[in-house]
Order: structure tokens, then sequence, then C-alpha cells
């Protein structure tokens, strides 16, 4: 493994067993993590693509397409696949590497699954700093695909320089997916399945509501991820957005800020050994939540 002179992991996108090895220090909190993530040079810093959107939109098929047509452009790219960890086991379901299995002996392309490690949204602090490790190895792009499941498709936007929704024809009233945020973190909206019965009626009534909310217009896109149709679109959109001047770096920088010191100030929670120290607890007849928290957290 090759090292710099302060012992720190020289990070290239060249060599992927370094960028694993730091990867895994980093999600582990191994010794030398904070010395390296304190370290972390960005000469030529990747953006960071958020893809997000409900289970079953077919965000993990698109994402495969859609690192085909950026390698395809002579691109390194770097994917982050979040996947959720079960609350009762602490387990993560790694079911993203398997869709995208076609790349894995790609030197162009890097997968890496990380469980949301209990975080209410899907996005913990380490996602944050593991983007950072890829941005830092000098990849040109590195992909997020989030659980798409509450308030994870609400923070991405704290994370992603560039948001992605995937919806599909059958996602339910559109008002309701601009109620939830979406509106507001979308840089563009992907409806994918559109071979689907009523794709075009969602995709033009999406519009009209975009229209009404904004006077720049998000773009709409309709795809079909399982033959390809509409994926060269996203990939021109993704690389032309690169250079693109980003409005949001204060916000984004803040919401990382946060997510950060959150989780440095809440290091001391073991979460496994929270829920045994409650199940104990709850054998007191006088169990009160509230007085628990306040014991438990002095």
């Amino acid at each position: 493994m090759p090292v710099s002179i302060n012992k720190q992991p020289i990070l290239t996108c060249n060599d992927f067993k370094t960028v694993a090895r730091a990867l895994t220090m980093v999600e582990n909190d191994l010794p030398g993590a904070d010395e390296l993530l304190k370290t972390l040079q960005f000469k030529n810093p990747a953006p960071i693509i958020g893809i997000t959107g409900p289970p079953g939109a077919g965000k993990s098929t698109l994402v495969n397409s859609l690192i085909e047509r950026l390698v395809n452009k002579g691109n390194k790219v770097a994917v982050l696949a979040i996947d959720p960890t079960s609350p009762f086991n602490f387990g993560s379901l790694l079911g993203d590497r398997i869709r995208m299995s076609s790349h894995f002996n790609s030197p162009d392309v890097f997968i890496r699954s990380i469980a949301t490690r209990g975080s209410l949204g899907g996005l913990s602090a380490k996602t944050i700093e593991m983007a950072d490790v890829l941005r830092a190895a000098g990849f040109d792009y590195v992909l997020i695909e989030t659980v798409g499941v509450g308030q994870s498709e609400i923070e991405i936007a704290g994370l992603a320089d560039l948001t992605l929704v995937v919806l599909v024809p059958e996602s339910g009233d559109e008002i309701q997916n601009i109620k939830s945020g979406l509106m507001e973190i979308a840089n563009a909206f992907i409806i994918n399945k559109a071979d689907r019965v009523d794709a075009d009626l969602f995709a033009n009534n999406l519009k009209k509501i975009i229209h009404q909310k904004e006077t720049a217009e998000t773009p709409v896109f309709k795809t079909i991820a399982t033959t390809g149709t509409g994926i060269n679109e996203i990939a021109d959109f993704i690389v032309t957005s690169r250079d693109s001047k980003n409005t949001r770096k204060e916000f984004l920088l803040a919401e990382k800020a946060y997510q950060l010191i959150r989780q440095k100030r809440m290091a001391g929670i073991d979460k496994k050994k929270l829920r045994q120290d409650l199940a104990k607890a709850l054998t007191d007849k006088g169990f009160n939540l509230y007085a628990f928290i306040e014991k438990y957290s002095a």
C-alpha cells in the first residue's frame, strides 16, 4: 500500500486497493482516520451527484446505465450505494452492488456500499467523509445513490452538488412529491420506466408544476433504464452541469459541517448498548422514557 511522507495513504483513482483501505479506515474509525481526513487534498474535486427517489423507481438500474455512459466519455467514476440498515440486526442488505455487477472488473469504476448506520434519513456523517475520500482520490464523478426513504431525499441536498430525483409514472399525486420538498432539492427530475401507462401525462403535469413554482425551469427527463433509453441525455446534463457555478456552496458546507459535528457529539452513544440498557430499564414499573434519556445522556 503506497504511503506518503506523513504515513497517510496516497489516494489515487488508479489504485483501488489503497482507496478501499482508506474508506474502510474512515468508515470504521480505525487509527489514523482523523488524520487522513484532515490531510485530504482536493486538486480537482469531482462533483458529487446525488441520485434519490422512492423505492422501486429503478435507481440502481439507472445508475448502472449512467456509469456506462460516463465511462464511455473517458471518465473515472466512483459510486457510493447507501443500503438500508436493518433496525433489528444492524446489517446492510448490500443489494445495489448486485445490480451493478457488470462494472466490478472495470478499471474505471469503483463501487462501494455503505450502510445507513441507523441515520434516520439514510445519510450518515460517514457518507460525507467517504465521499470526500473519493473526491480526493481524483475520480471525475462521485455518484451517491440513497435508499430513497423519508428525509434522505432532502438530506442528499446537503451533500450533493447535483441532485437527480428519480420517479415513476405511478409515483402518485405529483403535488405530494412537491410537498415532500423534492422541488426545492432537485436539479433535475427523471421519470424512469417511461414505457409505462400515463408516463407522458405524469411528465407533462410535473413540468407544469415546475413552471408555476420556478423562474428557471428544472429539466424533466424520461428514461427506460433497463434498455438505456434516455440515459445519454442524463449523462450529457451531468457533464454540462460540471462547469456550472455552484450557488449552494455555503449551504452545502454548512449541512456537511452540521452532520459531522452531530456525529462527533453522538460518538459516545452505542445504539446496540442503548437497546440493551433500554430493555433492562423497561423491567422497572415506573419506567419513563424521558427520565431514562436524561439519565442516559448525562
